[in-house]
């Protein structure tokens, strides 16, 4: 596979890294919900709860919907030459900036919280899915534009989910004193510690202080959480065009002011989604249920819930307490001090983007599912829901110790104990199982039934009663015979469980708990390429990277 470069230096001697890729549905990894898999299935059950479906037409009814739906162009794009104002930007990025003022131009958009060092792998995952998605729309529809959007959930105050991440198998995690939104919070001195680890744990990796060398000029003293994020993401995936949006701005958050103002006065959302609950759960478990009001107050480094309380408009953590005409008043003033949940979250990025597309994870899908009746109270146009795309990388050593036991990596999805059955069965010669002799144990008791009716109808049931109890000392005879052979299989199954470890850490995804550094540290800048040259758009499969070097 050649590497093209987009506009950061690649590493020479992995410029030609022999790469295989292969694909497995979501549904076979056993990974990932009912629900998940249901929404990629297309299911009848769950087609009431969205909008458009997963394919070139769903992506044109999305867009003229969202031709219809006055879009604030001016003031995004403003906003936007104001948060780039400090950083270089690739010619790619500068060049969408300006389509984002024209009315053909739509974007994909992605979510997800201002993790400390991205976070988990998915975090690029789903960036590169929005990237990858935006160029082929333009391939397949020219007369438009598609820019790839992360939209940055900067006001998450979960720093125990945003503050920890997971490093070739080292947990680390900041020990800040600091509350409220993470994406205001500072970097310091604890901050800083996290990188002294990393560099000593990847230091010695071909690449391990290039990456490290990346956030320590990024994350320095003071900068806060969200603005080291959009440098690093910039840094990352600036040369592809991605535009980051931190919507924590009062500029933006103004022209969702009405929207706020409808749940302040009517709570319409929590209606909204409690009616799509009761459906939903007739199938499957739901993700969010929200509150009788979704916002929260934003100020400084505090993020408490608003409540309604007889009349008054209560944030009891901070002691105060407004009037409705306090409340609108307040908001009319200071909107940048309101602060949507999960379950307005989506209508407000989707009010300030011209988004026709949202790519996110089997819980996001799961949540957004519950959100159709909010967007159509709102009048705010629903987009193509997808869910994003997923990678194990592995090693061509891994096949390899894998293909000497008779196991593919495509079984790899498997339970350990139906790993080490394959392996006996395959590699025992049916020394271990009863190689379809229960069968014939089975058809010999029916023939027995048989001559017994014909002597005596009531011998019938004895005989279905010696054929069950026979048959079940024969499976337990069978699994006995399996573990035996498993013993002498002890080898095969440390060499699996190993394997087993590092591609699925904790008996999980891969890009549920590793985080990029140690795949740069190995790498360097070609990961970035590697993954986006192997991302889907509209196929909706579970990628399988096998990596030699």
């Amino acid at each position: 596979m050649q590497l093209k470069n987009k506009g950061f230096k690649l590493p020479l001697q992995y410029c030609c890294m022999e790469v295989n890729a292969t694909t497995i549905a979501y549904e076979q990894t056993g990974y990932f919900s009912k629900l998940a898999t249901d929404y990629l299935n297309g299911s009848e059950a769950l087609r009431p709860f969205y909008q458009h479906p997963v394919s070139i037409d769903g992506i044109k009814a999305s867009i003229e919907a969202r031709k219809q739906f006055a879009q604030q162009r001016g003031i995004l794009t403003t906003e936007l030459k104001q948060q780039y104002s400090t950083l270089q930007l690739h010619q790619n990025l500068a060049t969408n900036l300006a389509l984002l003022n024209n009315d053909n131009c739509f974007t994909i958009t992605t979510a997800h919280q201002p993790n400390i060092f991205t976070g988990p792998l998915y975090f690029l995952y789903k960036i590169l899915h929005a990237i990858k998605l935006a160029e082929n729309l333009k391939k397949q529809l020219p007369e438009y534009d598609f820019v790839p959007v992360y939209y940055m959930g900067s006001e998450d105050a979960d720093l125990d989910e945003i503050g920890t991440f997971t490093s070739d198998g080292v947990k680390y995690q900041w020990k800040t004193k600091q509350t409220g939104a993470v994406g205001r919070m500072k970097v310091d001195k604890e901050f800083l510690q996290i990188i002294a680890y990393l560099r000593g744990q990847l230091g010695v990796r071909p690449f391990g202080n290039d990456i490290i060398d990346l956030f320590s000029r990024i994350y320095t003293t003071g900068k806060t959480i969200q603005e080291a994020t959009l440098e690093l993401v910039n840094e990352l995936f600036g040369a592809y065009g991605l535009v980051v949006v931190i919507p924590d701005n009062a500029s933006l958050k103004k022209l969702f002011h009405s929207v706020v103002e409808k749940e302040l006065t009517e709570g319409f959302s929590h209606t909204a989604v409690s009616e799509t609950i009761i459906a939903l759960e007739k199938h499957y478990k739901v993700q969010a249920g929200g509150r009788a009001l979704n916002l929260f107050y934003l100020v400084d480094d505090k993020r408490e819930r608003i409540e309604l309380i007889n009349g008054i408009y209560e944030v009891k953590a901070l002691g105060l307490r407004f009037s409705t005409q306090e409340i609108l008043k307040e908001l009319e003033t200071y909107p940048e001090r309101f602060s949507a949940n999960v379950i307005l979250r989506g209508a407000f990025q989707e009010t300030i983007l011209p988004g026709i597309a949202f790519i996110g994870g089997g819980g996001e899908l799961a949540y957004w599912l519950e959100l159709k009746k909010v967007f159509e109270a709102a009048n705010i146009p629903y987009p193509v829901l997808l869910l994003r795309n997923s990678f194990l990388i592995a090693e061509a050593a891994h096949q390899q110790k894998l293909e000497s036991i008779g196991l593919s990596m495509h079984e790899l999805f498997l339970p350990i104990h139906e790993l080490m059955n394959l392996v006996v069965a395959r590699n025992g010669n049916g020394r271990y199982q009863l190689n379809g002799q229960l069968a014939g144990v089975q058809e010999l008791y029916d023939r027995i039934a048989e001559l017994a009716t014909q002597t005596d109808n009531s011998l019938t049931a004895h005989v279905a009663s010696l054929k069950a109890k026979a048959v079940k000392r024969l499976q337990e005879l069978e699994k006995k015979m399996l573990r035996a052979g498993k013993r002498k299989f002890e080898a095969e199954q440390r060499q699996l469980q190993k394997i087993k470890s590092v591609l699925f850490p904790g008996d999980s995804l891969q890009e549920r708990v590793e985080n990029l550094s140690a795949f740069y540290a190995k790498y360097g800048g070609a990961l970035i390429e590697l993954l986006y040259t192997h991302s889907l758009s509209l196929e909706q499969q579970f990628v399988l990277l096998t990596v030699s070097q």
